[in-house]
């Protein structure tokens, strides 16, 4: 039992390692289904067997400490190091999420994959562009994204990465997944459209702004309360909102069309 227990506690400490935690990723997810064409959420749910993005959205936090998915844990990022751009930056051979994104949708777009293998990319590609939007999966690899930068949120000691992963996402607004749209995705189709635009590059980059900034605001030992999150909830109801908005257009191109 205590070997059990010990386990579950490794896996939970590891999954806090990937981006926008439960919520988060939920958020996303659920307003890109409420972006979705007609033709595209009939398709994106008969790959899913019938289930809603939302369903799996988190499904890759834990699949990717399996053996079977094991290749896919350095696709939840793109770490850019101070000084270093995305040219100069050198790539991990394992992967990351750029590779991971242009690759899955690719091959989507093709549409000559098994239904088995269809299942996984289209599973991948929803959880992955939540984490395209989460600021610290563009930070740096000295800090392994911002793990190694110790703060304190209130009185509890952490790490950047940590905070922006859920802390700051519970904390902005205690709602749910379905609240969470209700209340930020009201925005008009020309809007959408327009957030829509541009490369997965491009996106990343947009994010990887945020990080810059979010390293200049918190440096380590940063006491993190009330003024930091009044501060972050637009940028995290903005990132939530364009990873949502975009996920539902590259589903629409894929499976909106046929």
């Amino acid at each position: 039992m205590k070997r059990f227990l010990l386990g579950c506690i490794a896996v939970l400490m590891a999954c806090n390692a990937f981006a926008w935690g439960q919520k988060g990723h939920d958020v996303v997810a659920y307003i890109a289904e409420n972006h979705l064409t007609p033709e595209a959420a009939q398709r994106v749910s008969a790959v899913l067997g019938g289930h809603s993005p939302v369903y799996y959205s988190n499904w890759m936090d834990n699949a990717s400490h399996t053996p079977r998915y094991a290749h896919t844990k350095t696709w939840h990022y793109m770490n850019i190091d101070e000084n270093e751009t995305l040219e100069s930056q050198p790539r991990n051979a394992k992967g990351d999420i750029l590779t991971a994104l242009n690759d899955i949708i690719g091959r989507l777009e093709k549409g000559k994959l098994s239904k088995e293998e269809e299942f996984d990319e289209l599973r991948i590609l929803i959880h992955l562009m939540g984490d395209l939007h989460c600021p610290m999966h563009a930070g740096r690899s000295t800090d392994y994204g911002g793990n190694r930068v110790k703060v304190l949120y209130f009185s509890r000691e952490t790490n950047l990465h940590s905070i922006w992963d859920s802390s700051l996402v519970e904390s902005a607004h205690n709602w749910s997944y379905s609240e969470w749209q209700f209340q930020i995705d009201r925005v008009t189709d020309e809007f959408a459209a327009q957030m829509q635009q541009g490369t997965i590059e491009d996106w990343f980059l947009q994010t990887w702004t945020i990080a810059k900034k979010v390293y200049e605001v918190t440096p380590e030992g940063s006491r993190i309360s009330y003024d930091y999150i009044a501060a972050m909830a637009p940028v995290i109801e903005q990132q939530l909102l364009l990873g949502g908005l975009r996920l539902a257009g590259v589903l629409n191109r894929i499976y909106g069309t046929k």
